[in-house]
């Protein structure tokens, strides 16, 4: 994910895996997409790329001629920092044509969840039924200020349960769960794996590669977001959704 302050970032290693496609019925339409397995099959899947304060003033209609349908801009981190760039990205994505979002950086040793999910709803993390906001995201990883407490200080017990006041938070300001952003070496590392998010919220998976997202961590059978690269045509980082235009928008409605 691209952060402000620290140029520095982990990911988990890709491994090569073939997923089956999901019908989408019930709670699980809102949280979840189907998964193209074959490369093929991913030329018709959504392109998308996540931004922050690194990438500055974007060209967003060169990002849309370039094939860009959706967006992922950083809004804030812990409770003290806020993306200068944010509006004018923001709304820059939504001029060009694309289905945009807000991303907050998790840094769980600051605060509390609901503490930083107020925040994040406050500048610049709502979330409308319009077809055109994605929900609100969480992108919670390895810490990038202390390589030796790369899950913050906290147990998993404890890292479990800020994630679950963040998202609380999240749902009682927006109405939606937030998308959750991690790496399965992370999330395994410290969260013990927890299946506790897999059934209500979307899965953004970030992994870099070309093979495939490999395997997926707590729970869940289906990615919603792929980040599959730091790198390429976008400006920031390259991401897929995990199924059709169509989907897409529906998946920013809340169905």
């Amino acid at each position: 994910m691209a952060r402000d302050r620290s140029s520095t970032r982990r990911r988990a290693g890709v491994l090569a895996a073939a997923l089956t496609a999901l019908t989408l019925t019930g709670a699980l339409t809102a949280a979840h997409a189907p998964v193209a397995a074959k490369p093929e099959l991913r030329r018709t899947q959504p392109k998308g790329h996540d931004v922050s304060s690194h990438q500055r003033r974007v060209d967003w209609y060169a990002a849309r001629a370039k094939g860009a349908r959706f967006a992922y801009v950083k809004a804030t981190e812990a409770t003290s920092y806020r993306n200068p760039y944010f509006t004018g990205q923001y709304d820059g994505a939504r001029r060009a044509g694309l289905i945009r979002g807000a991303y907050h950086f998790a840094l769980p040793n600051r605060s509390s969840g609901a503490a930083q999910a107020a925040y994040f709803v406050r500048h610049g993390g709502d979330w409308q039924a319009d077809g055109v906001t994605l929900p609100p995201a969480l992108d919670i990883e390895y810490n990038p200020y202390d390589k030796h407490h790369k899950c913050y200080g906290l147990s998993r017990t404890r890292m479990v349960r800020w994630i679950r006041s963040f998202s609380d938070e999240v749902r009682r300001e927006t109405g939606r769960r937030p998308v959750i952003y991690t790496t399965t070496n992370w999330w395994t590392a410290c969260t013990g794996n927890s299946r506790a998010f897999a059934a209500d919220h979307a899965l953004w998976i970030a992994s870099h590669g070309s093979s495939g997202p490999g395997r997926l961590p707590g729970g869940w059978r289906y990615w919603t977001f792929w980040q599959h690269g730091t790198k390429g045509k976008l400006p920031g980082d390259q991401d897929l959704f995990g199924g059709s235009t169509t989907r897409l928008r529906a998946f920013a409605r809340g169905r």
